[in-house]
């Protein structure tokens, strides 16, 4: 067994699968999402990792001779840290993995908001070169609901620094967050925040709620539903039919997806949005995941 004291759950993006999860923070400083139940029990309690015990699970991951190509920096806030701690952590994997091919990190576009491109170019010379971004949508009156702490402005900021630090993005936005009464200014409005930031990853969830959704539903005073199949794919339509991106690789293949959607934006736009339109006008055409098959 390998010397990785996690603090359970530990989530990740799905294609870190093979990558080594660092736990260097638990739980998110925030944790004020509505939406967001990933960090909300008794133990998932923000706080930061010792920077000794990071670099004792660095080291007897090397002394045991356990293979490391990639590194994810958990928790989900990981880039809440100071420039000055994320340097330390960035300088132990490269001491103890000196091949590491990339290191990455979910990032909070407040997390950047204290941060300077020439700090951020400094991580990514160490190896950080991927943010996984949760804008969740583009639309100011859909983040304000949900609780996002975020806008429109402050999330194209983030994404802008990301890219002038010469990082990659990965951006995710949740289908059906709006529900029906604002499915379309939240598929308009994300759309719009994605051309102006020009992604390098852009993937879609639909949201869920497995413990119920009743501390979600709140803040809509009624107006929130779940939404439909048909609901999801008209929304997902109006966000294809308003991308203008100029080579972003989308996934829409999450476990809640129905529908899956793989491409190149702007390449595969026309061919995507094929897909979409037969799912919502020839039913049975285009194979969907049965709710068997779905999940978180």
């Amino acid at each position: 067994m390998y010397p990785l004291d996690y603090i359970q759950p530990v989530f990740r993006p799905p294609s870190e699968g093979r990558s080594l999860i660092l736990q260097v923070t638990n739980g998110c400083s925030y944790n004020k999402c509505s939406f967001c139940e990933m960090y909300t029990d008794q133990q998932k309690r923000f706080s930061p990792k010792p920077i000794e015990k990071i670099e004792q699970e660095l080291r007897g991951l090397a002394e045991a001779g356990y293979p490391v190509k990639r590194v994810f920096l958990a928790d989900g806030d990981a880039m809440t840290l100071s420039t000055r701690r994320l340097v330390d952590i960035l300088q132990m994997i490269n001491k103890y993995y000196p091949d590491v091919q990339r290191v990455s990190s979910y990032c909070l576009p407040r997390n950047l908001k204290k941060k300077s491109i020439e700090e951020l170019t400094d991580l990514r010379d160490l190896g950080l070169s991927l943010m996984y971004v949760g804008c969740e949508s583009g639309d100011n009156e859909v983040l304000r609901l949900v609780n996002k702490g975020e806008d429109y402005d402050s999330s194209l900021v983030a994404l802008q620094k990301i890219k002038q630090a010469g990082m990659k993005s990965s951006v995710m936005i949740l289908n059906g967050l709006g529900g029906p009464e604002l499915s379309e200014q939240h598929a308009l409005n994300s759309a719009k925040l994605m051309n102006a930031a020009q992604p390098d990853y852009l993937s879609t969830l639909v949201v869920e709620f497995p413990t119920g959704s009743e501390r979600f539903e709140e803040a809509f005073e009624g107006r929130w539903r779940k939404l439909g199949k048909l609901e999801l794919f008209h929304e997902m339509q109006i966000l294809l039919s308003n991308l203008e991106l100029e080579k972003t690789i989308f996934r829409s293949d999450h476990a809640s997806n129905y529908l899956v959607l793989k491409g190149v934006l702007g390449k595969d736009k026309e061919q995507l949005l094929s897909i979409v339109t037969t799912a919502i006008n020839q039913p049975g055409m285009i194979p969907l995941r049965e709710e068997w098959q779905r999940g978180l």
